[in-house]
């Protein structure tokens, strides 16, 4: 997939695991890219958690088109660019309040929006995972 070694593989890898936002694209059927911004969790290795509202349009296109992106956000002048090309789809991961790992990472900003793990969790009931086939960026 990409080699962590290397300095741009290093700094990607620490983007995926650090950064809050990333734009998930997915392909409406009509063709047209659809940018979306989420919260993920990356697991360190060739996939991607993300969680969703049901009857969104991200998830019908995800229905229609498995293929997707996810982009992080460059450094405004053209650098730090991160693009993962892969497959997603809806998966049968644990409850958003089941899952450690992405409450450990967005634990502060769930409260920052006033609501309670609980409420967040009874909002974004669709788990999907995003798996990575290709990175590249610079």
């Amino acid at each position: 997939m990409f080699d962590e070694t290397s300095e741009f593989g290093a700094r990607a890898a620490l983007r995926l695991r650090e950064d809050s936002a990333i734009w998930l694209t997915t392909v409406a059927p009509d063709g047209t890219p659809q940018p979306t911004p989420v919260w993920f969790l990356y697991d360190g290795s060739k996939s991607v958690l993300i969680y969703s509202q049901p009857n969104q349009a991200k998830l019908r296109n995800v229905a229609h088109n498995g293929r997707a992106s996810l982009n992080l956000d460059g450094n405004r002048h053209g650098g730090n660019i991160v693009v993962c090309h892969g497959d997603i789809v809806i998966s049968d991961d644990p409850a958003v309040d089941q899952a450690p790992a992405y409450l450990e990472k967005y634990r502060e900003r769930i409260s920052g929006l006033g609501q309670t793990l609980e409420q967040f969790a009874a909002l974004f009931t669709v788990s999907l995972r995003f798996t990575i086939t290709h990175v590249r960026g610079h």
